[in-house]
């Protein structure tokens, strides 16, 4: 299955510690190199944070979903902490359905995910 929308991503900082993507388009296994591509970009390191702004993605295969899983656990690794935001909540069921929910760190807005990464972390 082909789509028309194909996919951007745009690396905006916010610090040297927080950096925003956002995802436009379609999430497949066409594209999602491109997604993988700008988050190997993004230097990781404890304290530091990420949100994957999925407010303008249109669409969500299984390769789009490793690649999310694998920045969560390349951000893991790295003490860092990853948070995807805006998602629609078709593709969020989908994301509840296979248990994703309790592993990453889902927001309603981009907003709310940047908030949440600059408060301290406890722990």
């Amino acid at each position: 299955m082909q789509h028309e929308h194909g996919l951007t991503v745009t690396l905006r900082p916010h610090s040297a510690h927080l950096h925003t993507v956002l995802v436009a388009g379609d999430l497949d296994h066409h594209t999602a190199f491109r997604l993988r591509a700008a988050l190997d970009e993004i230097a990781l390191a404890p304290g530091a944070g990420v949100v994957i702004d999925l407010s303008a993605m249109t669409f969500c295969d299984s390769t789009g979903i490793s690649i999310l899983v694998a920045a969560h656990q390349r951000a893991h690794e790295a003490g860092a902490a990853l948070a995807l935001a805006g998602m629609e909540r078709d593709i969020v069921y989908v994301f509840q359905i296979m248990g994703l929910d309790r592993l990453l760190a889902l927001y309603d807005t981009p907003e709310e995910a940047i908030a949440a990464l600059r408060r301290p972390r406890e722990g």
